[in-house]
C-alpha cells in the first residue's frame, strides 16, 4: 500500500485508476483498507477543487415536484395562484419569505436551496 496525500490533478487521477482496481476488494483485507483510505482521500481532494453548490431554487422545486409527481396546479396550491407559480418558473418574480416557508414545510426542500440567488 502506497497511499499519499493527493496534491494536484495527477496524483487525482492515479488514485482514481487505483480505487477502481481495488473497488471490490474486501472489506478486512489490506486492499480495502487501501480502497476506504483512498476513498476519504478523494472525497477530500473533490470537494475542494470541484464544490457543488446549492441547486437553482426553481430547479429544486420542479425537481421536488417530479418526486412527488406533482403539477402546477398543486403547487399553486402552496403559494398561492396558477399565474403566481408561472411568472416564479418564468423567473419573473422572486419567491417571497412567505412562499420559501411553504415550500419547505410542505415539500420538505431545504431552505438552503429555496434561499440561493437566481
Amino acid at each position: 500500500m502506497n497511499i499519499k496525500v493527493i496534491k494536484n490533478e495527477n496524483d487525482y487521477q492515479q488514485a482514481l485508476e487505483r480505487l477502481e482496481v481495488i473497488f471490490d476488494a474486501p472489506i478486512d483485507s489490506p486492499e480495502g483498507d487501501e480502497a476506504e483510505i483512498l476513498s476519504i482521500l478523494i472525497e477530500k481532494y473533490e470537494d475542494e477543487h470541484y464544490p457543488i453548490g446549492p441547486p437553482d431554487p426553481i430547479e429544486a422545486i420542479k425537481f421536488r415536484m417530479e418526486q412527488m409527481d406533482m403539477k402546477k396546479s398543486d403547487l399553486a396550491k402552496i403559494i398561492g395562484y396558477k399565474s403566481r407559480v408561472s411568472e416564479i418558473f418564468s423567473r419573473k418574480r422572486k419567491l417571497t419569505l412567505k412562499m420559501i416557508r411553504k415550500l419547505h414545510d410542505t415539500l420538505k426542500i431545504p431552505y438552503e436551496s429555496l434561499i440561493t440567488d437566481y
